[in-house]
């Protein structure tokens, strides 16, 4: 067995572990604002706490009344705002290498100096790295819930929200309705025109679904062309007239098919959430309905009754 002798570090090894070590603690215990900043800021990728932190340290040296962030991400406005507003206003475009990143405006009731901008600008330029890996990280976590054909929900953002409704409707007692809706005898329009009419037919359906929801409600693609919108705070009644309403939305549909354009309908099941049911015995109870509109002739609403 041979012996093995440690290698020990040459005189410039000990000079870097030396300066790196010094480097080290001058990272832990400097006042630099602008460092303690850039710490804080890489704990986490929450754009809402990263927005928290720059609104404290700016404070911190450059007093403000209010800050108002905004931002659209992945198809969804991203709002932050903290304190009141005054009449005065500081207003920064973020961008990093060519795009975009948001748009931060500090409020105050007296004019800020040209010596507090330079600060201003300072920071934002130290806050922009962080802020824009924040951003990034929530336009992934969508894509991971977006369906890649219609940009609508997918069947995990589905589960995820079902279990959300489900907890919320057991703690608050506020009734969530769930629709689901199967387009008609598709497999012979894919069959007969094609695919790429399939996908614009399944797009269009999607469009005409958000069009026909409240802002408050949510629509998913959950199977080919199985689609699920959850309705809170209504009632069973209620989401029957929606399901009905959807209907007509999809039967509105019309694309180019050649001599004669192509219409699709859609068959609904509409199920209320019970207390303490499971997302999916919610979603189980959803399907039945469904079933019952496919075997009922389709192109018709059904709704999973339950007993009082």
């Amino acid at each position: 067995m041979k012996n093995l002798t440690s290698i020990q570090p040459s005189k410039t090894q000990h000079a870097r572990l030396a300066a790196l070590k010094q480097s080290f603690h001058d990272w832990n215990n400097t006042p630099d604002v602008l460092t303690q900043m850039a710490k804080r800021l890489s704990t986490t990728l929450s754009l809402e706490t990263q927005l928290g932190i720059v609104a404290e340290e700016i404070a911190a040296t450059i007093p403000f009344d209010a800050l108002n962030y905004r931002h659209r991400i992945a198809r969804q406005d991203f709002v932050f705002s903290t304190g009141m507003g005054g009449p005065h206003r500081c207003e920064y475009r973020l961008t990093l290498e060519g795009s975009y990143y948001g748009t931060l405006t500090f409020h105050r009731r007296h004019k800020f100096s040209s010596e507090e901008m330079t600060g201003l600008e300072m920071m934002l330029s130290a806050a922009i790295c962080p802020l824009r890996n924040a951003c990034q990280f929530i336009s992934i976590e969508q894509a991971a819930l977006t369906d890649s054909l219609t940009n609508i929900g997918n069947k995990r953002a589905l589960d995820e929200a079902l279990s959300r409704a489900s907890a919320m409707a057991d703690r608050h007692g506020a009734p969530w309705s769930l629709i689901l809706c199967d387009l008609d005898h598709f497999k012979q329009i894919n069959d007969n025109h094609g695919h790429v009419v399939g996908d614009h037919i399944l797009t269009k359906t999607a469009e005409k679904l958000e069009q026909a929801v409240r802002n408050s409600d949510t629509v998913y693609r959950f199977g080919g062309e199985e689609f699920a919108i959850l309705l809170p705070h209504t009632n069973e009644l209620d989401a029957r007239d929606v399901a009905d309403r959807i209907r007509l939305a999809v039967e509105s549909i019309r694309v180019d098919g050649g001599e004669t354009p192509l219409t699709v309908t859609t068959s609904c099941g509409v199920a209320v959430h019970l207390m303490e049911e499971s997302s999916d015995q919610w979603l189980a109870r959803a399907d039945e309905a469904l079933y019952r509109a496919k075997a009922q002739g389709r192109n018709c609403t059904r709704v999973f009754a339950t007993i009082s």
